[in-house]
């Protein structure tokens, strides 16, 4: 526990210094408004040229790729278990759908997509896994083979904003805790409706607009001073993790997300919050 305090104490005034360095933090009620220029994006809090953003985000998960999982129980208390199920309850997926779930690199929705279907039908259809890095593709493969439930499966290395499958393949695009990552939401979005078939769902799950300015206080409170310490004791790894709690006070609110979706196309577009908006999940059809 000293040893953890200390920590937390050293780590904290590095966070100070690093403030006063940049500029005041912005909370969780002040999001993303205005587009970036055609040639530069945001990184973090963080502006960088745009062809450099899709190597930086590789580096993250490649740095935290086989502590991911560990702390993502760490971070979220292992709610994150409870807003997965409940996203693949919503999403439905039959045995007879074919699903792509993009930026799904562990395998944590997939494998959900898979038990739920199993459930109505063992001879289920096999489920896509699409992700920009290779080492957190591998951690899914290893936890599937682990689990014996690898056959039911398809890896492949790729950018949501680039897929590399034909128009109208899958039933179901499900996509969870990964668009605020890519350099252009709005391509990302236009790929899921391309590759999915008439009919088909678009689903995400990602996190959100805290509207309640008391627990956006205490939630901002937690996010920046918190997390990336627990990035550093768990997988030593401040940085990464400072970038993450960062990269979703730069993702779009619940409404204005539900906008880009329906400007791409998607028709019956719709978002539930959950735990007071922490995360939200926005779904839409290609009709």
């Amino acid at each position: 526990l000293i040893l953890i305090k200390l920590i937390y104490s050293r780590m904290k005034a590095v966070q100070c210094c690093r403030r006063l360095l940049r500029s005041p933090v912005i909370s969780s009620a002040a999001r993303l408004t205005t587009s970036s220029s055609s040639t530069e994006t945001h990184f973090g809090f963080q502006t960088i040229p745009e062809e450099e953003k899709e190597e930086k985000v590789k580096a993250v998960f490649g740095n935290v790729a086989e502590s991911y999982d560990l702390m993502n129980d760490a971070m979220s208390l292992g709610v994150h278990r409870l807003w997965k199920d409940h996203f693949v309850r919503h999403v439905a997926p039959q045995p007879t759908y074919k699903c792509l779930d993009v930026a799904g690199g562990t395998g944590d929705i997939a494998f959900r997509l898979l038990s739920h279907m199993q459930n109505i039908n063992t001879d289920s259809e096999e489920i896509v896994i699409c992700d920009i890095n290779t080492e957190m593709l591998k951690v899914g493969q290893q936890r599937a083979e682990k689990l014996g439930i690898n056959s039911h499966f398809s890896w492949v290395e790729g950018n949501a904003e680039k897929l590399q499958f034909p128009d109208n393949s899958f039933d179901i695009y499900t996509i969870a805790y990964g668009i605020r990552n890519v350099t252009h939401i709005d391509r990302a979005l236009a790929e899921a409706y391309r590759v999915l078939k008439p009919g088909g769902k678009f689903a995400c799950l990602e996190f959100s607009d805290v509207p309640n300015p008391v627990i956006s206080q205490i939630y901002d409170r937690y996010s920046f001073d918190v997390i990336p310490v627990l990035g550093q004791l768990i997988a030593e790894d401040f940085e990464s993790y400072k970038y993450l709690v960062e990269s979703i006070r730069k993702f779009p609110a619940q409404r204005q997300f539900a906008d880009m979706i329906a400007e791409a196309g998607f028709s019956v577009v719709n978002y539930e919050n959950l735990t007071f908006g922490v995360t939200a999940i926005h779904t839409g059809y290609k009709l």
